[in-house]
């Protein structure tokens, strides 16, 4: 069970290992979407990297990504690398991140932590109401929307896999989805990929079987998405079925790995939200 002591930078070690703190936002409204995240690797010295895009509508408005910035006493009641500051006010309840001209937001926990454990990372998720100041354009946008923190840790070994997927849907307080999918070395199709999904209705429900299915660009970007959940307990005949559609997103060299960062509007039952399509994927 995840307890407050897991807001501390988890122990660990070894090569590649690293512990990250995600953020991640969406507001219709202000027309507003933004993903920071910052990783830990202990050592003498400790290291820290920081990945962070901001959009507004459909353009890209800022990217910070950079690694191997030495910082000092790591851990995670305040983190700053490169002018990017994740800071715990309450743990497992209330958080900050601050982008240096950017980004000045409060995140508040709404969902229990959901585990993860997928790819070699651990970890947990949770459903987070933003609110706080976007800068685009020399002006400032109000933003209070839903969002999503997580907190993962271990090695993820990229020998071993040939890309990563990270699907999240915000629909409202209490109604959320929350997938991780691995496709291992050699595989060729979503049907070879290990998949990781919860809904929120209030309280974590386990998907047993999750089914998503992408249509993509020329350049191999994600622009739809649909997904069929089977979920534990009820009829395998009607699954839940959620439908998505890109509303902006961008391309980022990592080195070995590239990154297709999207925010997509995702549909289901009736109701309509906002929620990342994430693609990760050895180059």
């Amino acid at each position: 069970m995840i307890g407050p002591e897991h807001e501390a930078l988890r122990p660990g070690s070894g090569e590649g290992f690293a512990d990250s703190v995600t953020v991640a936002f969406g507001d219709p409204q202000a027309q507003v979407y933004g993903l920071v995240r910052i990783g830990l690797q202990p050592g003498e010295p400790a290291t820290g990297s920081v990945l962070a895009v901001l959009f507004a509508g459909s353009e890209t408005v800022d990217v910070a990504a950079r690694g191997d910035v030495e910082v000092g006493n790591p851990g995670w009641d305040s983190a700053t690398v490169d002018g990017i500051t994740l800071a715990t006010e309450e743990p497992l309840s209330a958080w900050s991140l601050r982008w240096e001209g950017r980004l000045d937001l409060r995140v508040s926990a709404l969902s229990p932590p959901v585990e993860t454990a997928i790819g070699g990372l651990e970890g947990y998720e949770q459903l987070c109401r933003v609110e706080g100041t976007a800068t685009v354009d020399g002006g400032e946008r109000r933003v209070s929307c839903l969002g999503q923190r997580g907190h993962n840790w271990g090695v993820a070994d990229w020998d071993r896999m040939d890309l990563a997927r990270t699907v999240c849907a915000w629909w409202d307080e209490d109604h959320a989805l929350m997938l991780t999918a691995i496709r291992p070395a050699g595989a060729e199709h979503h049907d070879a990929e290990e998949m990781a999904a919860h809904l929120l209705e209030g309280e974590p429900v386990e998907v047993a079987d999750p089914r998503l299915s992408t249509t993509y660009d020329a350049d191999g970007h994600q622009r739809r998405a649909g997904l069929e959940l089977y979920v534990t307990g009820e009829d395998d005949e009607y699954p839940r079925r959620v439908a998505g559609e890109v509303m902006c997103g961008t391309s980022l060299d990592l080195g070995r790995l590239r990154l297709d960062c999207a925010f997509f509007e995702w549909r289901t039952e009736g109701r309509a939200g906002t929620g990342r399509y994430d693609l990760l994927r050895r180059t």
